[in-house]
């Protein structure tokens, strides 16, 4: 997969990192000299320029790329490099990141905008994650798809604790994506077995949520429970 990561501070890093890491071809562009820094990234192709502008994108080859992240700290920028992307050069798949959560209603398909990160939001569910066990954390919407992703870390008392993957009654419209299981991120396979401190990572519809979430808030009974 080709991905164009507009904007090298540390969430544009970051992200770079990991997807070179999963074998996926980036390209950094980033406008400010002061933050052209390739060597920090090195195997990533880099670009001097401003993504706000269609020459830029032409030059960058922006229509040959699978999905962009538009990850710069200025909320205006992100909503025009996003526009441009996908009205323009038809970009599959469009993530921003947002900066002011009082920008967040703009980060919608009608700005082109596939998946928007809230930077506050993601901090607060980093948060929530490190210090809450048996709560559902949301940790991203999905704009187009009316979806959540959405974190479960299984306490003792669930009842999910012994089943596997493929056992979960879960609704349509609910899906396991993977299991994090002390600091690895294990695959969803329909043979896996939950076990306490497991963390589910889920996609989950609107309107299947309701379901998702008794599922999940379920208790055992009885002794031990």
């Amino acid at each position: 997969m080709r991905v164009a990561i507009i904007g090298a501070g540390a969430v544009g890093r970051s992200v770079a990192r990991n997807l070179l890491g999963a074998g996926h071809e980036v390209l950094i562009i980033e406008r400010r000299r002061t933050s052209y820094r390739p060597d920090r990234v090195p195997e990533a192709s880099w670009m001097l320029a401003d993504a706000c502008e269609v020459e830029t994108l032409q030059k960058a080859g922006i229509e040959t790329c699978d999905a962009i992240l538009a990850a710069t700290a200025d909320d205006q920028a992100n909503l025009v490099i996003c526009m441009h992307a996908k009205t323009e050069f038809g970009v599959p798949r469009v993530l921003a990141r947002v900066t002011n959560p009082a920008n967040e209603p703009l980060f919608t398909p009608a700005w082109g905008i596939d998946v928007a990160v809230s930077t506050p939001r993601a901090m607060v569910a980093g948060f929530e994650e490190a210090v809450t066990v048996g709560e559902i954390v949301t940790l991203m919407t999905l704009q187009r798809g009316r979806a959540d992703i959405l974190e479960f870390t299984l306490p003792d008392t669930t009842v999910l604790v012994g089943r596997s993957i493929g056992d979960l009654a879960l609704p349509d419209g609910a899906a396991v994506l993977a299991v994090v299981r002390s600091g690895m991120t294990i695959a969803a396979r329909a043979d896996l077995t939950l076990i306490p401190g497991d963390g589910l990572l889920l996609a989950a519809a609107m309107q299947a949520q309701p379901r998702v979430r008794a599922l999940l808030g379920e208790q055992r009974t009885g002794p031990g429970s």
